[in-house]
């Protein structure tokens, strides 16, 4: 059943999104990048549009922190080429997790909070005129460290959720062989490896575990952080690149990452898991099967907050996803129109919503049924 405006989670992972966090720079292990200069109005020759943006005289700021997911897409494709856009704007990104990102918009710390995760109905009813602006489409993809094991392991969200609860303790499980005939897996011990950060690829991970295992959902269920079952052999990185970084170091471990990594985890070795979709397939996180999965989603709401994880048809990937800003629509003056502009061109198809800024890190364009959606939410942004 389709997830819309709803939340699921045992553990404090949900009040913990709540906590305010002072400042707009980026926590300890975060990263912060940004670009700008000063100027007047200009159009986006470099992104291949006619996008206009409105003269300003003064310089503005655009802060955002949040989603290790977004990051790349942030400073390795946005940052630079809004510049070209508009001068007058400085865009400072950093590196923090969705639950920071969500909670520093909550409090006004920073523009934009990034996030995989929507607000949850609690979080949105105590914090009025917070908006769940959807991006892009990202996606997540199962990781492991098995050297010698060379294609794609076949997994299933039941099959994780067992190695995540302790139940599979060692890459040739019986259960793990049966998913993957003929493939020869060594003796070698499981190290599931999660998310110390509030984070919204935990969010992701955790959904796509509770639809495919009763008992993970009825606890922990899902959240940006959940209270994870006590495994011995478990091993907690903060962001994507700790993640990465753990894996890589770490023979025998499986985690979670944010697409965006993909490249980068594929250099150092990883290999990545075909899952299990809704119609029993296995299939990989593609282009193609995750527009798959993004064509088949309906009964988007007008807040855009509803779970894309599962969606049904024969290639669609299962775990994919809204890329969110969280923003205040209370937004006043310069700052304001700076960040309903800058908005207003990441969801263009022809400006950052356009291939040559999403290709890269594997994210895809906004559906054209989501994108008016969005523009919607972003006309609401003013004082």
């Amino acid at each position: 059943m389709k997830r819309s405006m709803r939340w699921i989670c045992t553990t404090a992972g949900a009040a913990g999104v709540l906590t305010l966090v002072a400042g707009c720079g980026a926590t300890t292990g975060g990263h912060t990048v940004s670009a700008g200069g000063s100027g007047a109005s200009n159009v986006d020759h470099a992104a291949g549009t006619n996008h206009v943006v409105a003269s300003r005289a003064q310089a503005v700021t655009l802060t955002e922190t949040g989603s290790s997911l977004l990051y790349p897409l942030f400073t390795d494709q946005w940052i630079q080429a809004y510049k070209s856009v508009d001068p007058s704007v400085t865009i400072e990104a950093s590196s923090t997790g969705s639950g920071t990102g969500i909670s520093q918009a909550v409090a006004g710390t920073v523009n934009i909070g990034a996030s995989d995760a929507y607000m949850a109905d609690q979080q949105v009813s105590q914090n009025q005129g917070m908006l769940n602006i959807p991006l892009a489409i990202s996606a997540q993809q199962v990781m492991y460290n098995l050297p010698g094991v060379h294609g794609h392991l076949h997994l299933t969200g039941n099959l994780l959720a067992k190695i995540y609860q302790g139940k599979i303790q060692y890459w040739d499980d019986p259960a793990i062989s049966a998913a993957n005939p003929g493939l020869h897996l060594p003796h070698l011990a499981i190290t599931p490896v999660t998310r110390s950060d509030g984070s919204g690829d935990t969010f992701l991970f955790t959904q796509f575990l509770s639809d495919t295992n009763p008992t993970w959902k009825n606890g922990p269920g899902y959240g940006t952080s959940v209270n994870w079952p006590p495994v011995h052999s478990e091993v907690a990185a903060n962001g994507n690149q700790g993640v990465v970084t753990t894996l890589a170091g770490t023979k025998g471990a499986i985690g979670y990452v944010g697409i965006s990594w993909l490249d980068n985890a594929v250099a150092k070795g990883l290999g990545y898991a075909a899952l299990q979709n809704k119609a029993g397939n296995f299939v990989l996180p593609t282009e193609t099967n995750i527009q798959a999965a993004a064509d088949a989603a309906t009964d988007i709401p007008k807040d855009e907050r509803i779970s894309l994880i599962d969606e049904p048809g024969q290639n669609s990937y299962p775990i994919i996803n809204f890329e969110y800003a969280i923003v205040n629509q209370q937004q006043r003056g310069a700052t304001g129109t700076a960040l309903k502009h800058f908005l207003e061109w990441a969801i263009d198809p022809q400006g950052g919503n356009a291939a040559k800024y999403m290709t890269p890190v594997h994210f895809l364009p906004l559906p054209s049924k989501v994108e008016p959606l969005s523009q919607a939410q972003i006309q609401q942004i003013g004082g």
